[in-house]
């Protein structure tokens, strides 16, 4: 038997992370950024790709999203 996966088949799977801050504000913190980044770069090894983490939170006057997206504030990189 021939247990070997294919590289094509281990490109194709992908992750995407969530989860709550209880205070209400969705702003990442370091630690959000640094396991977002490490899981990143595990993720290249393992040929998984994370596509986004999202934090989610709640909207005020100030802030209109409940969330906030790592990739659309810039924090993931090739």
């Amino acid at each position: 038997m021939d247990f070997s996966i294919s590289n094509n088949y281990l490109s194709n799977f992908h992750v995407a992370l969530a989860h709550n801050h209880p205070s209400g504000d969705p702003t990442p913190s370091e630690a959000d950024i640094k396991v977002t980044r490490d899981l990143i770069r595990a993720g290249q090894l393992l040929k998984i790709e994370v596509l986004d983490h999202v934090i989610i939170g709640r909207a005020t006057p100030e802030r209109p999203k409940d969330y906030a997206s790592l990739r659309e504030l810039g924090y993931f990189y090739q």
